[in-house]
């Protein structure tokens, strides 16, 4: 006779469960993503004796509506990129590579909703107390309503959770943490999945905000399955070099405001330090006089932040020239560089190509293209730009420069830092009032901007 199976299968990227192995999953259709885990023990017979409720459902025009009431984080950067402050019974994901300051963020957003007179309870599961501590002198005093714990067992957590009934709670991390049911190893699938949900049931059945820790893997995603985040009501990225002073907080997903807004912080001695004007600090150092170099515009969520994009274009030594680019799409620069040779007739197929945002930021905004291709041009000729002039806008296949989302912020936040000129997609000059200090030059395609140099 045949055993019951005492394993399962799921998938990594997005929970899909399956009683056999598959190469490709079926439910994201990603391959290789299928590992083995001990199946749940299933509870006993006489699921009739427990019979649900009738519930009736409720009418659309009956909901009421109240404007929920948030808790400043009194960090305006961190308020920025979760819509305007903590949502009480929201669950939030705060992701990103080890050591670049999840932690000290936390524990900073502790050390304000304790000071506020806010119950606040951080949960570790990777560092002593005694850790915590040392931490928590770098940064400043902290007040007895910040409660520690260290504990990995999600039966204790929840316990102590229901017990104290804080304000706030911090869990550092969630792949520490493990559900004594489950014999799975922490930080497996069904552990992640089961201790996330344990978690959202305690921040919307006792309306409290749950902040919990991810660790990434190195293609830089949340380690564990894919559905983690589809479970939580927000989704936080730290991007930055761990060893720069840097780092930027992305809104990834976020159920109470916008998606895609950044904060930028500076790390020091003391943590993590607010950058209120983000442009001004992008271009900190921009050499004056290089060719190369061209300042371009991107919206990050309804924030415009001004980078300088660096280009340099060198004869090759070597048979097959080299192509890099850091902090934009690398097939991006190729496309560009294509459309400039078909385009424009300049002879750049035996030439080194390294294309950089200075800052550390990454951009997948297409609206840099006009200023990636300016810069490229102004290496290969080796023609200086003007430092007060700022180009943005999408080049397309023929060599057009099409129109971009926001213009009249971009060029706002470009008339702020004392630009004086702006080329920008000539479908957007009537969408752009006009401002005083900075002339607006519109271009139907590559070839005009070029020309201007």
């Amino acid at each position: 006779m045949a055993k019951n199976k005492t394993t399962v299968f799921y998938c990594q990227n997005c929970g899909y469960e399956s009683s056999k192995w598959m190469g490709q999953c079926p439910g994201c259709k990603e391959w290789n993503t299928m590992v083995e885990e001990k199946a749940p023990a299933k509870s006993g017979a006489g699921g009739g004796a427990h019979r649900r409720e009738s519930v009736i459902p409720t009418s659309l025009t009956a909901v009421d509506i109240q404007e929920e009431e948030r808790m400043s984080t009194h960090m305006a950067e961190l308020d920025r990129v979760l819509g305007g402050g903590i949502v009480p019974g929201s669950l939030t994901l705060v992701g990103g590579d080890p050591g670049i300051g999840k932690s000290t963020l936390l524990l900073q957003v502790c050390r304000y909703m304790a000071a506020d007179g806010r119950k606040v309870l951080y949960i570790s599961g990777e560092e002593s107390l005694r850790q915590i501590k040392i931490r928590a002198n770098r940064i400043g005093s902290f007040s007895d309503n910040l409660l520690l714990l260290c504990e990995t067992s999600l039966e204790t957590v929840e316990q102590t959770i229901r017990s104290q009934m804080p304000a706030i709670t911090i869990i550092d991390s969630i792949q520490t943490m493990y559900h004594e049911e489950i014999s799975s190893a922490p930080g497996s699938v069904s552990q992640v999945r089961e201790s996330t949900n344990v978690l959202l049931q305690l921040a919307k059945g006792l309306n409290i905000s749950v902040f919990i820790v991810g660790h990434v893997t190195k293609e830089g995603t949340v380690a564990g399955p894919r559905v983690l985040e589809h479970m939580v009501d927000t989704v936080l990225y730290f991007e930055g070099d761990r060893h720069a002073s840097y780092r930027i907080l992305r809104g990834v997903k976020n159920r109470f405001g916008s998606t895609n807004e950044i904060g930028v912080f500076e790390m020091k001695e003391e943590g993590l330090v607010e950058v209120r004007n983000a442009s001004e600090f992008m271009l900190s150092g921009k050499p004056e006089g290089a060719s190369g170099s061209v300042v371009s515009c991107s919206m990050e969520g309804t924030r415009p932040i001004l980078l300088e994009i660096q280009a340099l274009v060198c004869h090759s030594n070597f048979g097959i020239p080299r192509r890099q680019a850091t902090g934009m799409d690398f097939n991006r620069l190729n496309l560009l560089m294509a459309v400039l040779e078909k385009r424009l007739g300049l002879q750049m197929s035996d030439c080194d190509a390294y294309v950089n945002l200075a800052g550390g930021m990454r951009i997948m905004e297409p609206a840099i293209d006009l200023g990636v291709s300016m810069a490229v041009v102004s290496s290969f000729k080796n023609r200086v730009i003007d430092d007060k002039t700022i180009a943005f806008g999408e080049i397309g296949l023929s060599g057009e420069v099409r129109g971009v989302s926001m213009a009249a912020q971009r060029v706002s936040e470009a008339a702020k830092l004392g630009f004086t000129t702006c080329i920008l997609p000539e479908v957007n000059i009537s969408q752009v009032r006009k401002t005083e200090g900075i002339r607006l030059i519109g271009v139907k395609s590559v070839r005009d901007a070029i020309d201007l140099l």
